[in-house]
């Protein structure tokens, strides 16, 4: 299952409802708003390495930057895809969950 995040850590808990919900080997998309869940020095950055041990994390690489971060600040694990790459993981999954 793919699960999209598209809140910030800081002003919803969806991150957190959705890492502490899905199940591993699934995989987990941060989207919008919700690419501030994967970076590096935050208090979300505890949570993302817990489920980094089983689960596939990712990040939109152009949410990034629109928000003006670089890949370089993303924590370590969590992969950075475009467009095509989203495209990709959600053929991939055979069911996404939004998490609002």
């Amino acid at each position: 299952m793919l699960h999209t995040v598209n809140k910030s850590p800081f002003d919803k808990t969806s991150l957190e409802a959705c890492l502490r919900l899905s199940q591993a080997g699934s995989a987990v998309l941060m989207i919008e708003d919700g690419v501030y869940g994967a970076l590096k020095g935050t208090r979300a950055e505890g949570m993302v390495k817990a489920a980094l041990q089983d689960r596939e994390v990712y990040v939109l690489g152009p949410d990034l930057e629109a928000r003006g971060m670089r890949a370089d600040a993303v924590i370590e694990g969590i992969k950075v895809v475009d467009y095509g790459g989203f495209v990709d993981l959600v053929a991939e999954k055979n069911t996404v969950q939004s998490w609002l």
